[in-house]
């Protein structure tokens, strides 16, 4: 069973769970697939329980911006602020208490920024990249970027940061290449390039439990998992498969699961000691762009659609 919300006349492209509490779910949506028009941004109560109900979600606020919404990221020192990544090159910053406006707002990308990351860590700052090769680093007090890591050839389509280093982060492109860097690296080049995948590695996220583990996602239509102590070679890869996967999530619960979200249709989870599929959520007609689990139920998953479909649902998790 799931809760599920209509996001009607827009396309979902990422969608995720408030960091502060089980109550809170936002998305980010475009109009005409991204390509052009309106984006909005959905702001939606929840149940607060690890079982959802089909009347389980409901609409809070929304706020309408003049170009699409790819990416959000949830502040990790107020909790009800958060920003988005816009189709016009933008960034906003959001305060769910107040209407219509956003709070902050910087334009230095000169194309679609694709993702947007706050800073687990160090809580103070956040990451966006862009279709215009360049990572760029924010804190929300100030009016600019504080720096531009440029090492990407073509679209960065996701910026990670580690998940216990204040200063390290990973990035995926267009140029088939995955980049690890450091905010204090003088030059503001990558300290390490993975190279494995044949085509766009378009996803990235960290192992929380086994902090030198990530794993990407590829239009090469495979998923693969790295140790940045051996930049020359992945450790596991799992497909191809017949459609490539969007988005990877590794689990906040356990070092042993990553949720996909992809072209066939379908949001599911992954046992990475042996490549298994645990766990398929199928309700979806169309591609499936976002996914994220939930920070305070095990197993309680959201995705989101090109169906104008966001659902939540709990996936049973073998230990």
């Amino acid at each position: 069973m799931s809760a599920r919300y209509r996001t009607a006349g827009f396309k979902g492209y990422a969608v995720k769970f408030s960091p502060f509490t089980d109550r809170l779910l936002a998305a980010a949506t475009s109009a005409n697939f991204g390509l052009v028009g309106n984006g909005r941004l959905c702001i939606l109560n929840t149940s607060g329980h690890a079982a959802p109900t089909p009347q389980g979600l409901h609409p809070r606020q929304q706020f309408d911006t003049q170009d699409g919404l790819f990416d959000l990221s949830w502040s990790e020192v107020h909790e009800n602020q958060l920003v988005t990544a816009s189709g016009d090159g933008s960034i906003m910053l959001w305060d769910i208490t107040l209407n219509n406006h956003p709070v902050s707002k910087w334009k230095e990308h000169q194309r679609e920024v694709m993702s947007v990351e706050w800073n687990y860590v160090a809580k103070t700052t956040f990451l966006s990249s862009s279709w215009d090769g360049s990572i760029k680093l924010w804190n929300p007090t100030s009016p600019h970027s504080l720096r531009s890591f440029n090492g990407h050839t073509g679209c960065v389509y996701t910026g990670a940061w580690a998940p216990r280093q204040p200063d390290q982060f990973a990035s995926c492109g267009e140029d088939k290449s995955v980049k690890l860097w450091s905010v204090n690296e003088p030059n503001a080049r990558p300290i390490a390039s993975f190279a494995g995948h044949v085509d766009q590695v378009v996803s990235l996220d960290w192992n929380k439990y086994s902090p030198e583990l990530f794993v990407t996602s590829s239009t090469d239509r495979t998923i693969k998992i790295w140790d940045i102590r051996n930049p020359r070679a992945n450790i596991a890869m799992f497909g191809p498969f017949e459609f490539p996967v969007r988005r990877v999530k590794f689990s906040p619960f356990s070092p042993n699961f990553v949720a996909t979200a992809g072209y066939d249709m379908s949001a599911s989870i992954w046992d990475i000691r042996n490549g298994s599929v645990v766990f398929v959520h199928d309700a979806h007609t169309e591609f499936v762009f976002g996914i994220d689990w939930s920070f305070f139920h095990p197993g309680l998953i959201a995705s989101c659609s090109w169906d104008e479909q966001i659902h939540v649902f709990n996936a049973p998790i073998p230990q």
